[in-house]
């Protein structure tokens, strides 16, 4: 490969894994091209992105990104998915692949920000509920606190009233 072709791949996977908040390696040895096509479709569709680039070029774009705590894992041939919006639907999408072809793809590790994650980590995080179903759990528990004050405090004012009541009716029978 030419130089300047050289310089201008890193330079684009620089900018990709600046970029990306999620990314994940893997091993793709024996998948078929259709197959392939259909993953990274289907990472597209998600927010991501699945790119094969030679490990050397890898390690150069890494280089002073995040990224660069997975260079001990760039060995043998290596695809790497990236996330730019929600990692927990690129990370269910290649647990399924992960599951359903174990013998030709299977993840190496992954990086969420700054933190390494290592194979079973990314399969936790594919287990977790979709953003929405979070944020809706998080709003029913917000909401949860002040009806609940509301209820009791409404509860000492209502007996506060039945005490009132029953004075005045003690104090009208006499």
């Amino acid at each position: 490969m030419q130089k300047a072709k050289k310089s201008a791949i890193i330079e684009e996977l620089q900018q990709k894994l600046e970029r990306a908040s999620f990314n994940v390696l893997a091993d793709f040895k024996g998948m078929k091209v259709a197959e392939f096509t259909q993953l990274r479709r289907e990472l597209k569709n998600a927010g991501g992105e699945l790119i094969v680039a030679k490990n050397t070029l890898l390690k150069l774009a890494a280089g002073n990104t995040e990224a660069a705590a997975l260079e001990s894992f760039l060995v043998g041939p290596t695809a790497i998915a990236l996330g730019y919006q929600n990692p927990v639907e690129i990370a269910k999408i290649l647990a399924k692949y992960a599951k359903d072809k174990p013998d030709n793809f299977f993840l190496k590790a992954g990086r969420l920000n700054a933190s390494v994650l290592a194979k079973q980590d990314i399969i936790d995080i594919s287990k977790l509920p979709d953003r929405e179903v979070l944020l809706a759990k998080l709003l029913g528990a917000l909401q949860g606190v002040p009806t609940s004050l509301v209820s009791v405090l409404s509860g000492i004012i209502r007996q506060f009233l039945y005490t009132l009541q029953a004075i005045a009716d003690k104090q009208d029978k006499r």
